[in-house]
């Protein structure tokens, strides 16, 4: 295979946050594939004030020692760069959808799921909606905007529409701390979706791989939850940052999140209800899900994350190494399906 020039964008056009956490995984990623006999690679790098680097690396150091320019420049510059393929690292709403439809109209191919897909995905209402057309139990839901009161009787999970990381989430046990819980959702988004708590059970992330026509299941990645002491997974059981600012995961040590033995009977059903989303949602090359599993073992679609950096602590990546295929299989199997419908 001759050496692919590979562009990672990296970054965010929303806020530090998503800047941080992008960094955080792409810097794991060109760290682990970097291997100069498959791929040279290049990385761009956007910031909140939506302005375009192409950085050496992504050291604190390198960025800040790069010119930072304008969006026209930044398609002049990527238009004569010959660029193979693009592998977005960025996890911002932008990032997801206006930057990879970007490179659609610059005809550069890139792996990962369309704009289009990812828009619904990051609308949680909008993905529960299409899974559950295609047969997929959701929990019961309301989508509301500022100034509605939910029906829903409690227990009751509140949750921004469009924010990742379990920020905003909280579970809600009596009617009278519906006020705080909105409050705090709608900090995130301008809509809230309440939804039905789904008894504990099991908190489970499937993983599907497209490969050849085929939709492959990944060895399931379970979450420490307990249905007195966690009943629900929350911001710091996914990331923390550091006394010096910097992002690191919470949910990489085999004790908040381990993967499950493939031999689980819960394996095979929680995979078979992934692939329906996978489809339902129209998703390419890879995608991810998060299900509770109720006590009778009937799993219940809670949301989608059509993301993957491949780095190694990405899940996908960490699924993947599970069911035995190596990062950089991994890469290359994403890389074929991404290239061959050019």
């Amino acid at each position: 295979m001759p050496v692919l020039n590979i562009l990672h964008l990296v970054g965010s056009a929303h806020n530090d946050f998503y800047c941080d956490l992008s960094r955080l995984y792409a810097q794991d990623c060109l760290a682990a594939i970097a291997d100069k006999s498959l791929y040279n690679f290049q990385i761009a790098y956007i910031t909140p004030d939506r302005q375009w680097r192409f950085p050496d690396s992504l050291s604190r150091e390198d960025i800040a020692l790069t010119k930072p320019i304008p969006l026209f420049d930044a398609i002049q510059f990527l238009t004569v760069q010959n660029i193979d393929i693009m592998l977005p690292q960025m996890f911002c709403i932008p990032g997801m959808t206006q930057y990879r439809a970007l490179f659609d109209l610059l005809n550069i191919p890139y792996i990962g799921n369309t704009p289009d897909i990812m828009a619904i995905a990051a609308h949680k209402a909008r993905a529960k909606a299409i899974v559950e057309a295609a047969g997929v139990k959701v929990p019961r839901g309301e989508l509301l905007r500022q100034g509605d009161i939910p029906t829903i009787t409690p227990p009751v999970v509140i949750k921004p529409v469009s924010s990742d990381n379990s920020l905003g989430v909280t579970l809600v046990k009596e009617v009278t701390e519906y006020d705080a819980a909105l409050k705090k959702a709608f900090e995130y988004a301008s809509e809230v979706i309440a939804e039905e708590f789904i008894e504990l059970g099991r908190e489970v992330r499937c993983g599907i791989l497209a490969k050849d026509g085929e939709l492959i299941g990944l060895p399931l990645e379970e979450y420490l939850v307990d249905p007195h002491e966690k009943p629900i997974r929350n911001y710091v059981d996914k990331l923390q940052q550091t006394d010096d600012g910097d992002l690191h995961f919470a949910a990489k040590d085999n004790i908040k999140s381990w993967i499950v033995d493939p031999s689980d009977p819960i394996t095979q059903r929680v995979q078979e209800v992934a692939k329906k989303c996978h489809q339902a949602l129209g998703c390419r090359h890879y995608s991810l899900f998060d299900f509770r599993i109720d006590p009778k073992g009937q799993p219940w679609f809670l949301e989608a994350g059509l993301y993957c950096s491949f780095a190694p602590k990405s899940v996908i990546s960490s699924m993947a190494k599970a069911a035995g295929i190596p990062l950089n299989d991994l890469l290359i199997t994403a890389i074929n399906e991404t290239l061959e419908v050019v």
